[in-house]
């Protein structure tokens, strides 16, 4: 059994896109995974599971949600060893740097190389954006007030993605991957 930590994307915004924990866990186990154990309100699951493609994990979990929230829940699984490895390379990343704020975009699939380097000439000279694989990391060292997303990096990369901020990846690290 593999484990594996999915991210679900646009949950719990607004009055329509309600999908709380217990019924995250109850379409995961449902849909035939087990462990299943959730982190906060915005879509965090660990789960385990024999299957090896991630691609029809994903596929399986987004018509588990899709069923029990009445709506599309676009979701990106990582193993833990690929979430451990984003953890370490945030915290290569962050290395003697003053960050305000590190966001991670959790990424479907890898953008292309020219999408990449688009979204990487967007650096000022405080913040950088730094593309690993299936991870964007935006480093702010500044950050202006109520902007969480100053670059629109998922419309830069032009693939599905949801974003979490370091804390949170590196508390379901500890708590899932060790």
């Amino acid at each position: 059994m593999t484990t594996y930590v999915a991210f679900l994307r646009a949950i719990n915004l607004g009055a329509n896109r309600k999908f709380p924990k217990a019924d995250i866990a109850a379409a995961t186990e449902a849909a035939g995974f087990d462990d299943v154990d959730t982190h906060i309100n915005t879509g965090n699951v660990r789960l385990t599971t024999r299957m090896r493609s991630r691609a029809k994990i994903e596929g399986a979990l987004e018509k588990a949600y899709a069923e029990r929230a009445g709506f599309e829940v676009p979701t990106i699984a990582f193993t833990a060893a690929e979430l451990a490895s984003i953890a370490e390379d945030a915290d290569e990343l962050a290395e003697g740097r003053k960050l305000e704020r590190h966001y991670v975009y959790l990424l479907k699939s890898a953008p292309t190389a020219a999408k990449a380097k688009a979204l990487q000439e967007r650096d000022g000279a405080a913040d950088a954006v730094v593309v690993r694989d299936r991870a964007a990391h935006l480093l702010l060292e500044t950050y202006q007030q109520g902007v969480v997303d100053p670059w629109g990096v998922e419309k830069a990369l032009g693939v599905a993605a949801t974003n979490r901020n370091i804390t949170v990846i590196r508390t379901l690290v500890q708590k899932w991957c060790s």
